[in-house]
């Protein structure tokens, strides 16, 4: 069984921790060995803005973007994806999304020229407001500001997909207006356990009528009430989306290398098959396990390339 995942911090351990794709280190979670492992045939690497961090925003992208390029020069089992690719090979595709709509510093000359170094999708946000717009963990309800409105159209005109995870539901609801491609990367069911950070039903069905993707992510916090989730608490966030936004729609999220704790038996991507496993049994099966795990996420990726 093949696996797609929308998202993974592996680039910011990469360039502030010593990670490496070869030889994990420390707490890293992601790996080849560990990609080969657990099936994964697409990876997306996101490069996270960190806001406390000493360099401005646009030089972290620019040296997360120079750890992707490296990475893919290192190891030839890795390439970047293509409209082409074919999963039925020996390679594992990676692409190249930026998490904080800050690295472009509200400059639409900026957002062209990431998009040309291989950034396809972009977060508007993560946990703090910006110039674009506001997170979902903070209160303020308004949605995109004037700023926000106009790179998300230009994103909309290159062809650069606007990634809804971490955004707040007025931010949504105004990126939803607007002709451009939409995924959520990494983002859970409200309707299955409370947290502003996961996607109300409406959200969920609007982003699947848009041709976009809602990828599971596997933070307890966002799965369930307590200090440990399970791979059952993630196959029920996919049940959920699966019925409310239909089977072109679910995909897998990860979020790997981008929090301290994992569910149980699912700490990096070797744990895959065992998550695939469990939807199985729980009654998706078919070409629509194959599309939750894989299909629809290598789809909406490569209609970004």
């Amino acid at each position: 069984m093949f696996f797609a995942d929308g998202h993974c911090d592996f680039l910011y351990g990469m360039v502030n921790d010593g990670y490496d794709i070869k030889s994990p280190v420390g707490r890293q979670s992601v790996s080849l060995d560990r990609l080969k492992a657990g099936g994964v045939k697409l990876q997306l690497f996101a490069a996270w803005m960190d806001v406390k961090h000493r360099r401005g925003f646009l030089s972290q992208f620019m040296s997360m973007a120079d750890a992707f390029e490296r990475m893919i020069d290192s190891n030839p089992e890795l390439v970047k994806l293509t409209p082409d690719f074919d999963v039925n090979g020996d390679k594992i595709a990676a692409l190249l999304t930026i998490e904080g709509g800050e690295a472009v510093e509200g400059w639409d000359d900026i957002l062209r020229s990431v998009h040309r170094m291989g950034a396809k999708a972009m977060t508007l946000t993560w946990n703090t407001k910006n110039e674009l717009a506001n997170p979902a963990l903070k209160k303020d309800k308004k949605g995109l500001t004037f700023l926000g409105r106009e790179i998300v159209r230009e994103m909309g005109r290159i062809g650069m997909a606007v990634d809804v995870s971490h955004l707040n539901d007025a931010g949504i609801d105004d990126v939803l207006e607007e002709d451009v491609k939409v995924f959520a990367s990494h983002s859970n069911s409200r309707a299955v356990f409370y947290s502003p950070r996961s996607l109300a039903d409406e959200h969920i069905r609007a982003i699947a009528e848009k041709g976009g993707t809602v990828g599971v992510n596997f933070y307890h916090k966002q799965l369930c009430d307590g200090r440990m989730a399970s791979i059952t608490d993630i196959v029920r966030h996919a049940e959920h989306i699966l019925e409310v936004g239909g089977e072109n729609c679910l995909a897998i999220g990860s979020d790997f290398d981008g929090m301290g704790q994992y569910p149980d038996g699912l700490g990096d991507p070797s744990g895959f098959p065992k998550l695939g496993e469990a939807m199985k049994n729980a009654g998706i099966t078919g070409e629509t396990l194959e599309k939750a795990c894989w299909k629809n996420l290598m789809r909406f990726a490569k209609s970004l390339v």
